[in-house]
């Protein structure tokens, strides 16, 4: 897999730094509006070639992928550049900034034939398949609490009067798309679709979300997502069942263990990973698929995709969250 990069912020190292351990992955080249920006990163992880010009390096024969690490607004514009010009993508969480974007890439991507998928972490992660294996132990369930809470630094730059783009609706920023989107995911990945979506937000004078409760209502449980950008917490899931419940450590975004505790007693603890920058399992699934063109299983990857932007983008007009992707209308059908 030869790769290009739209984007230099901090995701971008990380990515950077986890494809270094995997054979067969390579980044060739790197577009980023700020050239001098674009260079030092280059030069830090050795890469060919800096863009200014976007359409420069989506023109580039040797390139297999573009991964998409852009502000949330641009994801979709800058995919859809990529699926249009034969090339095959990696976009960063959240996908999509609505459920009407997503549909149209996914569409696109089909229509082309080409590969498409969401860099997140949560749904590739060793621990998390070890969960879903083991839910069915806990007899039915009946509550499910996650919670991300990450206090932001630019949260005090909100606070001082200026507007980051993870604090931005201009860039489809907030709690929810940010950071409450990988309990989105965990929970999805294992039950599927609610029945019914709330989410309570507490909103800055911008319209924008610095944390919230997200509530999944399912046919015989209930699930809380909170996604907290202003506040520090301890990150965990627990899932709960009449036979017992299970405790995540470290919460969706790491998944970095698990306990099962029964209600006779029994205690087990799991944890099979062992890399220290999680990214480095979803880009092997990635290369895997690729390799061995399983088109079908990105194909079912997308699709759990779509319904999580479904349930983000429902969330976010329950909350009266409206980003200027939107275009004056949320479509969720």
């Amino acid at each position: 897999m030869k790769i290009g990069i739209i984007g230099t912020g901090r995701i971008v190292r990380r990515f950077l730094d986890a494809i270094s351990d995997i054979d067969g992955v390579d980044c060739v080249a790197l577009y980023s509006r700020d050239g001098i920006k674009g260079m030092h990163l280059a030069n830090e992880f050795k890469i060919q070639t800096v863009y200014t010009d976007l359409f420069e390096m989506l023109n580039n024969i040797n390139i297999d992928f573009i991964y998409v690490a852009s502000p949330n607004s641009f994801h979709y514009e800058h995919s859809l550049k990529a699926l249009e010009s034969g090339k095959n993508v990696i976009c960063e969480k959240p996908f999509t900034s609505s459920f009407a974007e997503a549909v149209n890439l996914i569409n696109v991507a089909k229509k082309k034939k080409l590969f498409l998928f969401e860099a997140i972490t949560t749904i590739h992660l060793p621990n998390y398949k070890l969960v879903k294996d083991n839910v069915k132990r806990l007899g039915n369930i009946k509550i499910i609490q996650s919670n991300y809470s990450q206090y932001s630094s630019r949260y005090d730059q909100l606070l001082a009067g200026e507007t980051p783009n993870v604090f931005n609706r201009k860039f489809s920023g907030g709690a929810l798309m940010d950071i409450n989107i990988y309990n989105i995911h965990f929970i999805l990945g294992i039950f599927g679709d609610p029945q019914n979506i709330s989410y309570f937000a507490n909103k800055h004078k911008n319209g924008i979300d610095t944390s919230g409760i997200l509530i999944l209502e399912y046919p015989d449980f209930i699930s809380t997502c909170i996604g907290c950008k202003d506040v520090l917490g301890e990150n965990f899931v627990q899932i709960q069942g009449e036979k017992g419940y299970i405790y995540v450590e470290k919460g969706s975004n790491g998944c970095a263990g698990f306990r099962l505790i029964l209600n006779d007693g029994k205690t087990e603890r799991y944890d099979i990973q062992d890399k220290e920058n999680i990214l480095y399992y979803e880009i092997v699934e990635f290369k895997r698929i690729y390799e061995e063109q399983e088109y079908e299983t990105c194909y079912e990857l997308l699709e759990h995709t779509k319904a999580v932007i479904r349930i983000a983008t429902v969330a976010r007009r329950n909350a009266g969250i409206i980003f200027e992707a939107d275009k004056g209308s949320i479509v969720t059908k």
